[in-house]
């Protein structure tokens, strides 16, 4: 509902504004804000940007989607605003919206269906099905900043396995680089970093490191390749006077300078450096961070010139274009940085993913990125950044993960234990049960802070003990899990699901938040504040089953749930057959352990489910149909004296 005459359309400035059908407002991320967003003259402002998360603050990516849902209806509207400069997204109390980016054209896409999960589907189809992750990604992933050397990273591995705990995958940050160098590593401190990875290896582990965009722009001439290919490539982003842009993020060298990913001869040169790499540290994933970009300085070493590009008439969110990031000056093949700064992230993520096709062939590639864009999760999955060890951080990773299964990268997580400052034992073990069920399961911190691996010293018994619960469980239930990114992949179904997405004739399930369903099938109970030893949990209508003879008769009511910590409440809904495998401790087993069926039966006496299964690596299993796919029903069971017959439909090829 658009009045053409209020709208402004200049060089620097564009304002329209329009009426929203109710309040219920979702999206617009990333924020740390809660998902339904609040409509009391609230401003969000999309300007990709390296700061801790924090409210009414621009994060790492930019999602100008939105979806409502009428008041009294199920039917639901959709809005991207496909616009990569920076912006301001205001909704107020009417209810109503104005969007206000400084550059670009008003290219708006429009969705409407009958319940919000298909708009969002819809939406999804439009940008890009998200990437389809390797097994190995669904295990459990240990990670910190300021590993002091490789017998560091073992002892945490051993303790880690000793404790009868999951362990699918160790991760490096930049601490085994040498000189904070990309594409090095220090042959000193990890000197044995190649063997380890090669026992992680043999003992069907993975390995991920870290990647930064920007290369060190101060070592002696032809000594580091990254910088001396850049320069013969000619890729590097130049300053208004078109020499190379020069800024400082962690080389030791003080001078750090960026790849331009808009250059068509990016990929090539990031593919080199790749290989070199790979030649030496067989890593099987790739972690893009800071590719915002983040910069230490304002704009570069040399400052930014004066003009109306750095400094607009209109700056959103009152975050100045050049701070901690590049001039908006700055020269890319695609134009100024002004108006691609919010694409980097995607540019580079897309020249990650053509390269580790190239130099892992026939494997699905598996990159992690901070900064994001419509369309990443084609190549990406995220973490939420550098969250605190507080509680409320635990509590808004909820909403996070919510959003980007909206934005169409699922696969996603928040730090578990928090990033910045020292957990605590209590925090960590709610932490660490909640961490379970993100569809990204990592346990990483900062340089400054203790060991939080769940098997710390740092910790009592209960840590391990909740951290063995929960993740075993996650493990059981892989096989689920899977075949929900499976249909993500394919049908652009979210995972980690809002109630409403499930429920969406109940109106108090729009309330929810604290709560979340892993498709349509389980519902997760989470201990999101401290001290807390109980559970007051909604559950809608229908049948639910805690186990085999626990089971709650709901009319759409609030019960209450035993939450000790060492456990955390996980409920299937009446209606739905689960596959789940027998206890393992590496996702690699699942290929040789059985799969059972927990058939939770409706009021009607009657379930579903499916289960989707490959070989877990190849890019190609959908286009070669090397896969199996089994359909389950169990119908009028009531009429059979007990028993349940599940009738059990299959394709299968190879696998």
């Amino acid at each position: 509902n658009v009045d053409l005459k209020t709208l402004i359309f200049s060089n620097q400035f564009h304002q329209i504004t329009s009426s929203l059908p109710s309040k219920y407002v979702y999206g617009l991320g990333e924020h740390k804000a809660k998902f339904r967003k609040d409509v009391n003259w609230k401003r969000y402002t999309f300007f990709n940007y390296d700061v801790a998360p924090k409210f009414n603050t621009p994060l790492y990516g930019t999602h100008p989607f939105y979806f409502t849902v009428e008041e009294y209806s199920t039917f639901a509207s959709g809005v991207l605003l496909f616009n990569s400069n920076s912006m301001d997204v205001f909704l107020s109390p009417a209810p109503a919206i104005a969007f206000r980016p400084i550059g670009g054209v008003l290219d708006f896409f429009i969705f409407v269906n009958e319940n919000p999960a298909s708009v969002v589907q819809d939406y999804i189809h439009l940008i890009g099905l998200p990437v389809m992750p390797p097994l190995w990604a669904f295990g459990f992933h240990i990670s910190r900043y300021g590993w002091r050397n490789v017998d560091h990273m073992k002892q945490v591995r051993s303790r880690t396995l000793n404790a009868k705990l999951p362990l699918e995958t160790m991760w490096n940050d930049i601490e085994y680089m040498e000189k904070h160098n990309d594409f090095t590593y220090d042959k000193l401190k990890f000197a044995d970093l190649p063997k380890f990875i090669d026992t992680l290896h043999k003992s069907g582990m993975h390995y991920v490191v870290i990647l930064d965009p920007g290369v060190s722009g101060g070592e002696p001439p032809n000594t580091y390749p990254p910088y001396d290919d850049g320069i013969k490539m000619d890729i590097f982003i130049k300053n208004a006077s078109g020499q190379i842009l020069i800024g400082k993020v962690w080389n030791h060298s003080g001078k750090t300078v960026f790849p331009d990913f808009t250059n068509p001869n990016a990929t090539e040169y990031w593919k080199k450096q790749t290989q070199r790499f790979y030649s030496e540290i067989k890593f099987d994933g790739l972690w893009l961070d800071m590719n915002e970009i983040a910069n230490f300085v304002n704009g570069s070493l040399d400052g930014c010139p004066s003009s109306s590009i750095e400094d607009p008439p209109y700056v959103p969110g009152y975050v100045t274009l050049k701070h901690k990031g590049v001039c908006a000056t700055a020269k890319t093949h695609a134009g100024f940085y002004y108006d691609t700064h919010n694409l980097y992230s995607i540019y580079q993520t897309e020249a990650t993913y053509r390269t580790l096709l190239e130099v892992k062939p026939g494997k699905r590639p598996f990159i992690l990125g901070r900064s994001t864009f419509p369309g990443s999760g084609k190549y990406q999955i995220h973490w939420t950044g550098d969250v605190s060890s507080i509680w409320e951080d635990l509590e808004y990773s909820i909403p996070s993960i919510l959003d980007f299964n909206i934005f169409g990268i699922p696969f996603v997580g928040a730090d578990i234990c928090g990033f910045y400052q020292d957990t605590t034992s209590e925090l960590c073990a709610r932490w660490m049960a909640v961490g379970a069920f993100y569809p990204f399961s990592r346990n990483h911190n900062s340089k400054e802070q203790i060991d939080q691996d769940p098997a710390s010293p740092n910790f009592g018994p209960e840590v391990v003990q909740a951290s063995r619960y929960a993740l075993n469980l996650r493990y059981k239930l892989i096989p689920y899990f899977y075949t929900l990114f499976y249909r993500a992949h394919t049908f652009g179904e979210t995972v980690i699901r809002p109630l409403f997405f499930t429920f969406p004739h109940d109106n108090k399930a729009y309330e929810i938040e604290s709560q979340f369903m892993w498709g349509s099938g389980l519902m997760i109970l989470p201990v999101l504040k401290q001290g807390v030893s109980h559970v007051h949990a909604y559950l809608p209508s229908g049948i639910w089953y805690e186990n085999t003879t626990k089971v709650y008769h709901s009319n759409g009511e609030y019960f209450n749930f035993d939450a000790p910590i060492d456990k955390i409440n996980v409920l299937i809904r009446g209606g739905e057959i689960i596959p789940y495998a027998d206890e393992t401790l590496l996702t690699k087993d699942l290929h040789k352990v059985n799969f059972n069926l927990f058939v939770a039966l409706d009021e009607h006496y009657m379930a579903k489910g499916e289960l989707y299964w490959d070989d877990g690596e190849s890019i190609d299993s959908l286009e070669k149909a090397e896969f199996n796919f089994a359909q389950f029903e169990a119908a009028n069971v009531r009429y059979m004296k007990k028993k349940c017959w599940v009738s059990i439909f299959t394709f299968s090829r190879k696998h």
